[in-house]
Order: C-alpha cells, then sequence, then structure tokens
C-alpha cells in the first residue's frame, strides 16, 4: 500500500474508533463505558454466554465432524460439508442467519418448504442415471421393492417407542418421516419430511445422509450375518444389451403406471423420469448435462446449507433426535437385510442363480451401495464382477424409496 493511504486508513481507523467511544464525537449521550459494553453485548463471546452456549458449541462442534467425515473420509462430501457449514452459521450468537428473515430461512422456506430442491436433486438424479441393468434384469427390481421393508417396520417401531416411553413422542406422520431414512435416499428423506413433519427435518435429514454416507461401514457387517462365503461368491450371468428404444420408453411406461396407480408419488417419480428421458433420447443434449451438472450443483449447495439451518442447538439436541438417529439406523439395517432375504428366497425357486450381496443394494444409496455388493463379491472370488447386476436393485430402490414416500404421503395428508 502506498504510504500515504496507509496514514489516511489510520487515520479513518482512529476516527472510527473515537466516533465509537467518544460521546461528543458520536452525537451520543451515553458515557464511555455504555459503549464498551453495547460493544461488548455486540460480540459472539458474550452471545454464547447468553444464549446456552454449551449446547451451541456442542452443535458446532457436531457440525465440525460432519465436515471433517466429509473432506478427511469422502462421505457424501457434497453434502455433508453444506450441511454441516450450515449448521455452524445456524448456531451463530446474534447473527440471525437462521431466524426469521435470516438468510438461510429464506433459502429453506423458498426451497424445501415448497419441496422444490428435493423435485430438482431427482431431476438431476434422473439425468446421471442409468437403467439399463434393470431393464436387462427386471426381477431385480423386486430386490429394490424388498429393500423399502425397512422403512415400514420403523414406522411401527417409532410409534411404538412414543407408546412405550412417555419422553420420546412421535406422531403418526412424524413416525412416517422418520421411517423413509431406511430408503437411503436423502431428497426423498426430505421431501417427506417437509410435507409431514417440518419440526423434525433437521435431525431426519442428517440421519439419512449420514448413514448414506456410512454405507461402506454400516452394509458389510450385516451382510456378513445374513449370507456365507459360498453364496456371495456366486457368478450371475451377463447382462443383455438394452436397446436405446427400451431406455427411452422406461421413463415414460414408468411415469404413467405412477400416474395411474400412485398420483401422489408423481413429483417425485415424474421428475425422475423426465431427467432420464433427457439423458436417453438423445436430442436435449444441453438439458441433459445442465441437469446432471450445474443445476443440481447449485441445489445441493442450497440444500445443504438450508437443511443445515434446522440443526440449532434448541432444536436439534433433545431425546426425539436420538430416537431418530436410532430408527433411522435400524431403519437402513432391516433395508438391507430385506434386499438380501429376497435374493435367497428367490434362489430357492429359480434357476438363474442371484447373488445375494446384490439384494444389499436395494437400499438407493446410489452408487456406493452397488460398489459394495461388488467389493465384497471380489472378497469372495476376485473375478466375480457384480457392479452392474447391482446397480439393477440400486436403480430401482430410488424408485422404491419415491414410491414408498407417496404411499405415505397418500396415507397420512
Amino acid at each position: 500500500m502506498i504510504p500515504g493511504r496507509r496514514k489516511h486508513a489510520a487515520w479513518c481507523v482512529l476516527f472510527v474508533l473515537a466516533a465509537t467511544l467518544c460521546p461528543a464525537l458520536a452525537g451520543e449521550t451515553h458515557g464511555i463505558g455504555e459503549n464498551f459494553r453495547n460493544l461488548w453485548h455486540s460480540t459472539g463471546i458474550r452471545g454464547f454466554l447468553d444464549s446456552g452456549g454449551p449446547a451451541q458449541a456442542a452443535m458446532i462442534g457436531i457440525c465440525f465432524f460432519l465436515i471433517w467425515l466429509g473432506i478427511a473420509k469422502r462421505y457424501e462430501p457434497l453434502l455433508l460439508i453444506p450441511i454441516g457449514f450450515g449448521g455452524i452459521l445456524a448456531n451463530a450468537p446474534l447473527a440471525g442467519i437462521a431466524e426469521a428473515g435470516g438468510f438461510l430461512t429464506m433459502v429453506f422456506d423458498t426451497g424445501i418448504a415448497t419441496g422444490i430442491f428435493p423435485l430438482l436433486i431427482f431431476l438431476g438424479v434422473g439425468a446421471m442415471t442409468d437403467f439399463g441393468p434393470l431393464i436387462a434384469n427386471p426381477r431385480t427390481a423386486l430386490l429394490g421393492a424388498a429393500a423399502q421393508i425397512g422403512i415400514f417396520s420403523t414406522i411401527i417401531g417409532a410409534v411404538w417407542l412414543s407408546d412405550t416411553f412417555g419422553f420420546i413422542e412421535f406422531s403418526l406422520q412424524e413416525a412416517a418421516s422418520i421411517g423413509i431414512i431406511g430408503g437411503a435416499d436423502g431428497p426423498t428423506a426430505i421431501f417427506l419430511a417437509g410435507q409431514l413433519a417440518p419440526d423434525l427435518l433437521g435431525a431426519i435429514a442428517v440421519a439419512a445422509y449420514s448413514y448414506m454416507a456410512l454405507v461402506p461401514i454400516i452394509q458389510p457387517p450385516i451382510i456378513r450375518l445374513f449370507t456365507t462365503k459360498k453364496e456371495r461368491a456366486i457368478r450371475m450371468e451377463q447382462l443383455r444389451h438394452v436397446r436405446r428404444v427400451e431406455k427411452i420408453l422406461f421413463p415414460i411406461l414408468v411415469l404413467i403406471l405412477c400416474i395411474l396407480l400412485l398420483p401422489t408419488a408423481t413429483p417425485l417419480v415424474g421428475m425422475l423420469m423426465l431427467g432420464n428421458l433427457f439423458r436417453e433420447c438423445g436430442v436435449v443434449e444441453r438439458l441433459s448435462k445442465t441437469a446432471a451438472n450445474e443445476l443440481i450443483n447449485i441445489v445441493t449447495i442450497l440444500l445443504g446449507l438450508a437443511v443445515g439451518s434446522k440443526l440449532a442447538a434448541g432444536v436439534f439436541l433433545n431425546l426425539n433426535t436420538l430416537g431418530i438417529i436410532a430408527l433411522g439406523l435400524l431403519a437402513f439395517a432391516i433395508g438391507t437385510a430385506g434386499g438380501i432375504i429376497l435374493a435367497k428366497i428367490m434362489n430357492l425357486v429359480s434357476k438363474r442363480k442371484i447373488n445375494p450381496l446384490i439384494g444389499s443394494a436395494g437400499v438407493s444409496a446410489v452408487p456406493m451401495a452397488a460398489r459394495v455388493s461388488n467389493r465384497m463379491g471380489q472378497e469372495a472370488d476376485p473375478h466375480n464382477y457384480l457392479l452392474m447386476h447391482a446397480m439393477g436393485p440400486n436403480v430401482s430402490g430410488v424408485i422404491g424409496s419415491a414410491v414408498a414416500a407417496g404411499v405415505l404421503l397418500a396415507i397420512f395428508t
């Protein structure tokens, strides 16, 4: 900086300090001591002391842990990092960024309370998804459907907890929103919770995305519990080639069936199929690339910040949150086991054997669950390649969780 400008900047700083501290320059009638007190009360340190600092500090620590998981462990970094950062902002004292009129509240009200963000995420997911493995082997759709058992069993568990323990209370709508965590589909969980249980949205979203991120840790013990090494080594036939016309007709037919049979699931399924039609029709490459890249990236940032805004200490730190996290883990475990068990049952009546590992991919955590299935198959047999086979139930699980959300909306609204 030029010496003359440095001198000018120094005088400006001195003048501002003088105006703050000197009643004559500031035009105030208060004394210097009161000005110091006002300055002290405007600091974040004083804000922590006045508004439950330990709880806010604990939440900020949790948010930093989410950011660490995203950066150091690469667990769903695209969402855990903005969610964690949004949570830090929400717990900043005196900032008001997550209060009425604040930036994060406006983002939340615009994108999540209205359900727009999850729908746009589904549009982008559809543009990135290849339904070819599912079309080539349609029976794997049953595995994706079986994995949704975790959703409905957890609803029963949430109601039972509420009836058994008075210190945990969930309404039927809240129980339904908690159960959808078992689908391991973050946008679907946010969409349903925003409609049925907006007060629990922060805890449900964090649980859903955390369990999605922890798929490589949670699923292997469950898989080993329900399968033998011989079953994990089963080799499957190579998938047939899927024609382009089949891929184009698939999203159209799925949308028609959804409209006729379950209209409440049409928003989610419809946007998923529109994105997939962009991908497969071959004539709107610009739209397909935008949906799969720029659009979903922008929405992901805003979605993460908006979800993080619901991690304020006063809302998040309670017994209900602990119940949600425990029930979410139960839902995820049951969903994983459900797909495996159905695959084993199908092997009893079918000549074409299915490796039970691909049943665990029905929880729709795309593509991590499919990668876990493939990795564990290669541990049993290094020449066993299951990735494309596992993608069938994996993408089926995306549709299945959206359909389950539609069923719950139809029942509880």
